[in-house]
């Protein structure tokens, strides 16, 4: 095999429309653009969403919502979701907070909690927290528990 033997696989190269050559060409004159307007000049191109004049669907359709980019994302736990945490051994000492749900793999060292009210508490336990429910401080609080707020 040798340099000047290579030749491309068949089909795979195609010859080029030759435009403006000549009336004889059948590509003459117009080069198939036509007569005149913005489509026969060079140089164009249509923006994006250009629908020939119509109004653009992106300025049809109203727009809707707002998404606060400072919003706080919290870890949610229920009490049931603690109760059973606790009856499988994970929280020991009756004390949660983050250090231990972080270590357990539950969250990220970075993340907020939140304690919901879902479920109850048969166990009194001191959670540690960034938020609680009025229902769980009511629930924890009957159970004997004790809230601190982060």
């Amino acid at each position: 095999m040798k340099l000047n033997n290579l030749k491309p696989a068949p089909g795979s190269v195609k010859i080029n429309k030759r435009l403006g050559r000549g009336q004889g060409s059948g590509r003459g004159g117009t080069c198939i653009r036509g007569h005149k307007g913005a489509k026969s000049r060079s140089g164009f191109s249509k923006k994006i969403g250009f629908e020939g004049g119509q109004m653009p669907l992106q300025r049809r359709v109203p727009k809707v919502g707002f998404k606060p980019f400072n919003k706080k994302k919290y870890a949610l736990f229920n009490l049931d979701d603690l109760q059973i945490l606790f009856d499988k051994g994970i929280i020991k000492n009756n004390i949660i907070n983050k250090n231990i749900l972080v270590a357990n793999g539950f969250i990220k060292q970075n993340e907020l909690i939140k304690i919901l009210g879902r479920g109850k508490l048969k166990v009194n336990l001191n959670i540690t927290a960034n938020k609680f429910s009025k229902k769980a401080v009511k629930l924890i609080k009957q159970v004997g528990g004790e809230i601190i707020k982060i």
